[in-house]
């Protein structure tokens, strides 16, 4: 009897990778059906975890371990795609979704506007208006959850994940301000006392941040340690 594996994440696309890893087999090797689809969610629960779950079976005469040079191909050939330049119609696309769901969320809120524009490796939405704050969140969390529903909205009829960077009253820039700053004030301690800090967990986004500030130094080094959502970084002496 072939084997059927129940995988779940935020999007289909991230279930299906999980299943397929946990399979250590290719997309092409089993049958997909999806369990429960995100388009089903609710408009007024946007901002509330949800789970997605899909069922892998695989086809006929497929075992499930795979070659493992197979398996890093594959990957491989999944990591450069996500890293190709966005083409013409992609963005297109991207846009078109983004436009349509943010029209309804606007419909629900006073006073907000959005903007939408792009370059080659993302689209970037900013949010504007008197109620626009309440979107941002302790610490962008809010924020960062809606970027999260956005990301999984513009890649609807996409082969690959679309990066998405959503921005509301300038709160981007004033974090990435506040965090070189934090970094700086952290890299002069470690490099006093001789002791690695570790900071709290925080987005890939604000970890890059971090990174990039920290990446010219001669005297400290950072890294990243944990699991998503809770991966963290460490400064500590070179």
């Amino acid at each position: 009897m072939a084997k059927t594996i129940i995988a779940e994440g935020k999007t289909s696309t991230e279930a299906i990778e999980k299943g397929l890893k946990e399979l250590r087999v290719s997309k092409d090797k089993v049958d997909i059906k999806i369990l429960e689809n995100e388009e089903k969610r609710s408009f007024f629960s946007i901002l509330t975890p949800r789970v997605v779950k899909v069922e892998l079976t695989l086809k006929d005469g497929v075992e499930e371990k795979q070659n493992i040079k197979e398996i890093k191909s594959e990957e491989q050939k999944h990591v450069e795609k996500e890293r190709e330049p966005l083409k013409t119609e992609e963005i297109g696309k991207i846009k078109l979704n983004i436009s349509s769901f943010l029209d309804e969320l606007t419909k629900q809120i006073s006073n907000l506007s959005y903007e939408i524009s792009s370059d080659e490796e993302y689209v970037y939405i900013t949010l504007n208006g008197s109620e626009a704050g309440k979107l941002i969140g302790y610490r962008g969390e809010t924020l960062n959850a809606l970027q999260t529903i956005l990301s999984a909205v513009a890649s609807k009829n996409l082969e690959r994940k679309a990066h998405i960077i959503l921005d509301i009253e300038n709160y981007r820039e004033k974090r990435k301000i506040a965090l070189e700053e934090l970094a700086d004030k952290l890299a002069r301690t470690v490099i006093r006392t001789g002791k690695q800090v570790t900071l709290e967990p925080m987005s890939a986004y604000e970890r890059k941040i971090i990174h990039n500030r920290m990446q010219d130094s001669t005297r400290v080094k950072t890294y990243s340690i944990g699991e998503e959502p809770y991966r963290k970084v460490v400064i500590t002496k070179k």
